[in-house]
């Protein structure tokens, strides 16, 4: 509320403590109005508002009550005391509201407020109201000036076209009139010389050719012009050389003076006036009395027939008019006249001596005039440099962007030399004649669109875009030059770092595919081919473990390491790239002997192999490579050796990683079919050629079959039975695994669940899980699936997983099999003894059986070392509960010596082969 000191909230910060009364230096910068205006505060803990004297002047209410003042206030400040609570102290906010007094007129209050406070935060707002009604409406009128100023061309009875090379691309709707057409779009885009008669074209030519510079015009001038029906009418036109959307244009002004032209024959030959022409026409006596004064007169002096006939003529124009003077000069001078109310006046006058006194044409050329001001002031605002240069090589004129592009001041590069402008073409060397402008003048023929790098004055350089051509080119006798250019510096600079970012990897810095694409091309063309070109496709080994369990961050920090370590492993004229991923790519063609190249291949692999530390921590990559080589007279592309080095890579790293191989035409053949192979295995799933064989389990106690074990088969249509030995490491690398394997326990525990039902037997069914397999999150709910669609009791059905596959995760592994066993199926470790594991780490899986791989059933019967390898496999199973399978039993021997072991069950060829089920249990049954 009003008070005589108004205190300030939250004020610490400024030097004032809270309550103190308010003084000048919190508000000082915000700046302080006159009369109109009014200190206000606002405090936020306790939602108050404060004023000085002068607020119910702003509001227009001298009689307000202290109530209606802080009610009218609170409203118009809303917005500031709303949204302003949480900004830091010192923040300054502007706003500007409109109110109605109680005279019911429409009032503008500008608020300007700042939060105020401590390091604690802003406690308030202390601000200043300010009256700006009148700021608004001057901005109304002049914005309503600079429409009725736009509209002035539009508007003019004269004719206003613009053309650039030669075409229009402007007309005003005076000029719609004039050349006869319905609309402007029947005029732009028309050439400007189906506008003018044949024998007009010659003079117009020359008065544009005329105009050196922007800005620049002709001297009025008569020509004929053609509308669209053909018919010719006379202009008096006035061209003025300028831009149009920033290029080189012109603009012709053209007045239709037909009738004009029949006034003044009138007034040479017999004296009388045209009252119709647009153009003021006066008659005087000798001693320069008016005697008559047309319609137009009235128009463009102010003053009517009746007052101006009988006046002096140099009275009414407001300005000495000497008929005689004009006569003497040529008939025609410009001159400036007053109108009525005291305005300037651009005025051409004609003057024409008749019996006893004088006839003249007076045309207000006002209009164009500024028309023309305008267009020199266009030119001198353009951000392209324009630059005039003389027969001399001297620089006659410089608009301020080129000043300001080549850095230095008008009046110093006015009459400086242009060659000593330095500047340089894109290979740093310095153009002939040191100027476009002196090649422009030698050889007549424009210089277009030059890239060039300016040294400035400063030191510093630019990169323009630079154009010289003659001002006058159809003058033969006319040498000097106009020289345009823009600033493209930063514009180049974009283009060089987008064409950077186009051909690179944006992680390494290395070339990308398409740059080595391109490279791998260029160097397998042209008669300058090297004799041999090699190309090393490099896999980072064991990279996939390090992204995934310590992160990207640390994976892309190898990669740039992997990446700067292969840079500099390689010779100047070699080429490193990264395809992407752990894929990089060395393109070499300074080697021709193979052990050479092998000698490149393993001092890259050295380099790799080194310890890499990342965030403290020392890590360890290998690489797989692939080596191909092109001679000269190779014609595979730069596809097909990348797609070969390829393939010898995916060949390292089948044959164990950390290590090279070259490519050959077989290899190629070998991956060709098993990416056939691939695809006829999508198919076989689909087209049911994939069947299930069983092989007998046997109790080797009692001989019977107890269990038996289901193994996938696959009968391909062209080329008959494909190993598994083939097709599952196919199905395990191209995820076809899991489609199969869930294919497999739907068929198998729907059979055995049929046979077991059938022959009433309690028997157990052995499936084999991959490792991808456990790792596929849908694996327990298709076992689970399994069991409840077909019945088969979940204790029936054994899920064997090999010992490389447990070991290769063994708290992934387990979680897996704990959830099999919790749907009551039995689990087996599949191949006991080739992996790297013990018992005691199996101890910690939940297993039922173990089965000893058939290596060292083999030799069991001859080798006492085999047998009591097994012995003690099948001691050490027993003490942790293990039922013992032993696979691979040939004969009777063997069978032997695992019964005197105590094994418990076996399986091999002597006990049954692999069969089709209707076999097996057909002789069952």
């Amino acid at each position: 509320m009003e008070a005589d000191a108004l205190a300030v909230p939250g004020a610490g910060n400024s030097g004032t403590p809270a309550g103190a009364p308010l003084g000048n230096e919190p508000v000082g910068d915000l700046g302080l109005a006159g009369d109109h205006a009014a200190i206000w505060s606002y405090d936020f803990e306790s939602e108050t508002l404060s004023w000085l004297p002068g607020l119910e002047n702003l509001l227009g209410g001298a009689d307000f009550t202290e109530a209606e003042l802080e009610s009218r206030l609170a409203d118009l400040v809303a917005p500031l005391t709303s949204g302003t609570r949480t900004s830091p102290p010192w923040r300054e906010f502007e706003l500007e509201q409109s109110f109605r007094n109680p005279a019911d007129e429409l009032r503008w209050v500008r608020l300007r407020a700042r939060t105020i406070g401590d390091e604690n935060g802003s406690s308030g707002l202390l601000g200043i109201a300010t009256d700006v009604t009148d700021v608004r409406e001057n901005r109304q009128a002049l914005e309503d000036l600079t429409d009725r100023y736009r509209l002035l061309v539009e508007l003019s009875p004269d004719a206003v076209c613009v053309h650039e090379a030669g075409v229009v691309t402007y007309v005003n709707r005076a000029a719609v009139t004039a050349l006869g057409a319905s609309s402007t779009a029947e005029l732009i885009g028309r050439p400007i010389m189906d506008l003018v008669a044949d024998e007009s074209l010659p003079a117009l030519l020359d008065r544009i050719a005329s105009l050196h510079r922007q800005g620049a015009s002709t001297e009025p001038a008569d020509a004929v012009m053609l509308r669209l029906d053909g018919t010719k009418y006379l202009v008096q036109s006035i061209s003025v050389r300028t831009t149009w959307e920033g290029r080189p244009a012109f603009q012709v002004i053209m007045r239709d003076i037909s009738a004009q032209k029949a006034a003044e024959a009138t007034l040479r030959y017999q004296a009388a006036l045209i009252s119709h022409v647009s153009d003021a026409i006066i008659a005087t006596s000798g001693d320069g009395v008016v005697t008559s004064w047309n319609p137009a007169a009235e128009n463009v002096y102010g003053w009517t027939a009746d007052e101006a006939i009988g006046g002096t003529v140099s009275d009414l124009v407001g300005a000495a008019l000497d008929p005689e003077a004009v006569l003497r000069k040529g008939g025609v001078m410009q001159t400036t006249h007053r109108h009525r109310n005291g305005s300037t006046l651009a005025i051409r006058v004609s003057a024409a001596e008749m019996n006893d006194g004088f006839v003249l044409v007076c045309a207000d050329e006002t209009a164009r005039r500024r028309a023309e001001q305008h267009y020199s002031t266009v030119v001198a605002s353009l951000d392209e440099g324009v630059v005039v240069i003389g027969p001399g090589g001297l620089i006659e004129s410089a608009n301020p962007a080129a000043c300001r592009i080549i850095g230095v001041g008008h009046d110093d590069l006015i009459g400086v030399p242009c060659v000593t402008l330095e500047l340089y073409d894109e290979q740093g060397r310095i153009p002939p004649a040191r100027m476009p402008s002196v090649v422009a003048r030698r050889t007549r023929v424009a210089q277009n669109g030059l890239v060039l790098r300016l040294r400035r004055h400063d030191g510093d350089d630019v990169w323009i875009s630079l154009t010289a051509r003659l001002l006058t080119p159809e003058d033969p006798s006319a040498d000097s030059v106009v020289t345009s250019f823009t600033d493209i510096t930063e514009r180049r600079a974009i283009g060089e770092r987008l064409a950077h970012e186009a051909t690179h990897d944006p992680l390494t810095e290395l070339a990308n595919r398409t740059l080595v694409l391109d490279s791998l091309a260029e160097a397998l063309s042209g008669a300058g081919r090297a004799e041999l070109t090699t190309v090393l496709f490099i896999d980072l080994d064991k990279f996939k473990v390090i992204n995934d369990s310590l992160g990207h961050s640390v994976g892309d920090k190898v990669l740039r390491i992997a990446g700067e370590r292969l840079r500099r492993g390689i010779g100047e004229n070699d080429l490193v790239g990264r395809l992407g991923g752990d894929e990089f790519v060395v393109v070499t063609a300074e080697i021709t002997e193979p052990e050479e190249i092998k000698a490149l291949a393993e001092h890259l692999r050295e380099a790799l192999t080194e310890p890499i530390t990342v965030n403290g921590r020392q890590l360890h990559i290998d690489a797989s490579i692939g080596i191909v080589t092109a001679a000269n007279d190779d014609t595979r592309t730069a596809e097909d050796l990348l797609r070969d080095a390829d393939v010898a890579m995916y060949q390292a790293k089948t044959l164990g990683r950390a290590r090279y191989e070259f490519f050959d035409v077989e290899l190629r053949e070998r991956m060709q079919r098993r990416l056939r192979m691939e695809q006829d295995l999508r198919d076989a799933l689909q087209n049911g050629e994939l069947w299930t064989a069983y092989q007998p389990v046997v109790d080797i106690e009692s001989g019977q079959m107890v269990a038996v074990e289901a193994l996938l088969r696959w009968k391909h249509p062209e080329h008959g039975t494909i190993s598994p030995a083939e097709f599952i490491p196919l199905a395990e690398e191209s995820d076809l695994i899991n489609l199969i394997g869930k294919h497999v326990l739907r068929t198998t525990t729907r059979e055995i669940a049929k046979r077991r039902e059938r022959l009433d037997v309690d028997l157990n069914l052995k499936v084999n899980l991959s490792a991808r397999q456990l790792d596929d999150p849908h694996l327990v709910p298709t076992v689970q699936d399994a069991l409840k669609t077909t019945g088969l009791p979940p204790h029936a059905l054994t899920l064997e997983v090999t010992e490389s596959a447990l070991m290769r995760d063994q708290a992934a592994a387990a979680e897996v099999l704990m959830s099999l066993r919790d749907l009551g199926v039995s689990l087996a470790i599949d191949d006991f003894g080739t992996g790297y594991s013990s018992l005691a780490q199996l101890q910690r899986l939940p297993l039922d059986t173990l089965k000893i791989d058939r290596t060292f059933v083999t030799g069991i019967a001859e080798s006492r070392d085999a047998a009591a390898i097994v012995k003690s496999i099948i001691a050490m199973a027993h003490a942790v509960d293990l039922i013992v399978v032993a696979e691979g039993v040939e004969d009777e021997e063997q069978l032997a010596v695992l019964r005197e072991l105590r094994c418990d069950q076996a399986q091999g060829f002597h006990l049954g082969r692999p069969v089709p089920s209707d076999e097996l249990f057909g002789a069952a049954e």
